[in-house]
């Protein structure tokens, strides 16, 4: 698997609505569904990249930590389940109840949503202002597998923080990095 990039979606930009049902539930979830009242956190993840598998305890524990707070979390997977169908919705409702996900994990099956929040990889994530404006996009923190840097969240935490304090985006932010979305082919 090739190491990708985010695509660092422009600051301010008004999160894409959408549709989509949750692996989870069956019932269909919107972005005004699942957002939260100070800001919310857009993550596009799948079931089988190692760089998300690495983050996946830390993703729930921010949750946790942050959704009382006014936070609002969703997770999308955007992968073609046809090739891999170990990202299938089926396998991501296991996935969600066995790591105990407290947001919705959404399938992006027709691969528009991902293609609106210009996302390019797993984990890719956005935080969205009050008024659904991009306030920060990129890296969870700089643990990757194999490099042997403690998961904390680091980089996203003090971006919420900042957001819940009523700062300004941070004026340093990394692209996040993972395995490439699983396009289908046109």
């Amino acid at each position: 698997m090739a190491y990708t990039e985010s695509n660092l979606l422009p600051l301010g930009t008004t999160a894409p609505a959408f549709y989509l049902p949750d692996t989870t539930t069956g019932t269909e979830k919107s972005f005004d569904n699942i957002k939260g009242e100070k800001g919310t956190v857009v993550m596009f993840l799948c079931n089988h990249c190692p760089y998300v598998i690495h983050i996946n305890s830390e993703l729930v524990r921010l949750a946790n930590d942050y959704k009382e707070k006014g936070i609002g979390f969703v997770a999308i997977s955007s992968n073609d389940a046809v090739n891999y169908p170990e990202d299938a919705p089926d396998k991501m409702a296991i996935v969600a109840k066995v790591l105990q996900y407290p947001f919705p994990y959404l399938y992006d099956e027709s691969q528009h949503v991902a293609k609106a929040y210009d996302a390019a990889c797993t984990p890719d994530l956005y935080l969205f202002d009050g008024e659904d404006k991009l306030f920060y996009r990129g890296r969870l923190d700089e643990s990757r597998p194999k490099n042997n840097l403690p998961v904390t969240g680091v980089d996203l935490r003090n971006a919420i923080d900042t957001l819940l304090t009523g700062g300004g985006s941070p004026t340093v932010q990394y692209p996040s990095g993972g395995c490439n979305i699983k396009w289908k082919a046109d």
